[in-house]
């Protein structure tokens, strides 16, 4: 996961008073100030943003270079959307704060994540599971994703024949039970109808709980793990299979386990690698055109539960692309990973793509329609202040005049 960065403009200049004062046109009639600038997946708990992240951002118009996304019609439903916050009950009351941020937009999907440092952990263990469902369950149509590890010590760079022996292990049964104390918990909890993603990312190398040294034991171990949780009583989940996008260590068709044991085709999808275009990531082998051709050969819905910008930056294009996306091929539900150096709301370093996001989803719910990016409105030339009577202005330099937001003039009659 990566750290987030904060840039903080530093405006300081002293100017003795007794030599210089500012002149009075500019102090009336120029205001000046800055704008707040605000591999794949999680791997840690993100760092918690400054409480200021919550604050709404003015929206400026932002210049499109491709058509905005497509509208829904009229009384159509609008695809559930939400996002990654914090994994833990931080997360959950960032919900209602990131909702106002994008002018009341409903956000329908949580999203978090099971630790993956013990069995407890994958038992579902863990206090902050008790907060989500409270929030799932305050509304009927709020939908809640679990990401559930399929090994302890699932970041701890376990080699490939210890992977390949624990993934036998669990095609054989031997960890079913791990996976039955979870589903009684989220029965317990009054979330059956969670969306589990189990192994998410299993075509790279990330993490214990990767396909590629057993593809075949790891569908094996998948199809376990699913019939064992379809098993306990008032149950009604559904399963995601996630891979990230594109080949990575393995193709992640080798690793599907059968249309019986999925409901969801979900696909991590960042803006990665550093200078390819979204066209490449639709058309890449095993991209994002190949997920919705394989959902549809299979009878799937999609998801997006991890996206977002990544290795080029603050890029707007990816940001509408992605949007347009997402509103052409309707997923069940998307989850943007809203931290750095992915997100929009808790990251300071998107300003632009930010304003993107926001703009498209601004007071966005069912039956409603998107708000589309504005053409950009051609800024003003300002004019030159003039400066008072009896005051000769001083050239102090372009760069000292840009922080103070205009000249400096000294009054001829001051002694």
């Amino acid at each position: 996961m990566a750290p987030e960065h904060r840039r903080t403009p530093l405006r300081r200049m002293a100017v003795g008073a007794a030599a210089v004062v500012v002149s009075a046109a500019l102090a009336a009639g120029h205001a000046s100030g800055a704008e707040a600038v605000r591999v794949t997946g999680p791997r840690a708990p993100a760092p918690d943003p400054a409480a200021s992240t919550a604050d709404p951002r003015p929206i400026a118009p932002v210049p499109s270079t491709t058509p905005p996304a497509k509208t829904p019609a009229p009384g159509s439903e609008v695809p559930a959307f939400g996002a990654f916050l914090k994994s833990d009950a931080r997360g959950v009351t960032r919900m209602e704060r990131l909702s106002h941020w994008l002018g009341g937009a409903e956000l329908r999907v949580g999203h978090t994540y099971l630790p993956g440092n013990h069995w407890s952990d994958i038992e579902g263990d863990i206090q902050f599971l008790e907060a989500w469902a409270d929030w799932r369950n305050e509304k009927d149509d709020r939908m809640l994703v679990l990401n559930v590890p399929m090994q302890e010590r699932n970041e701890e760079g376990v080699p490939d024949d210890e992977v390949r022996q624990l993934l036998r292990r669990g095609a054989a049964g031997e960890f079913d039970h791990h996976f039955r104390a979870l589903a009684e918990r989220l029965v317990r909890l009054k979330v059956p109808d969670t969306v589990l993603v189990p192994g998410w990312e299993m075509n790279g190398t990330t993490y214990t709980h990767r396909c590629g040294p057993d593809p075949e034991s790891w569908k094996k171990y998948w199809r376990r793990i699913v019939t064992t949780m379809r098993a306990v009583p008032g149950q009604k989940f559904r399963f995601d299979f996630t891979p990230s996008r594109g080949r990575d260590a393995v193709p992640w068709t080798q690793c599907y386990p059968g249309d019986d044991v999925v409901d969801i085709i979900g696909m991590d999808s960042y803006d990665q690698p550093a200078g390819v275009s979204f066209d490449r990531q639709v058309n890449e082998p095993y991209g994002l055109q190949a997920q919705v051709d394989f959902a549809k050969a299979h009878g799937k819905p999609i998801s997006y539960p991890e996206w977002g910008l990544f290795r080029n930056g603050d890029n707007p294009e990816y940001m509408r692309r992605m949007l347009a996306w997402i509103d052409e091929h309707k997923p069940l539900y998307n989850t943007l990973t809203d931290y750095c150096p992915h997100g929009v709301w808790q990251c300071a370093d998107n300003p632009v793509s930010s304003r993107v996001y926001r703009s498209a989803l601004s007071g966005r719910t069912d039956g409603t329609t998107p708000v589309p990016t504005p053409e950009a409105t051609p800024t003003p030339t300002p004019t030159a202040p003039v400066p008072p009577e009896n005051c000769t202005p001083l050239d102090l330099g372009s760069w000292v005049e840009h922080w103070l937001g205009g000249k400096l003039c000294l009054r001829v009659d001051w002694w």
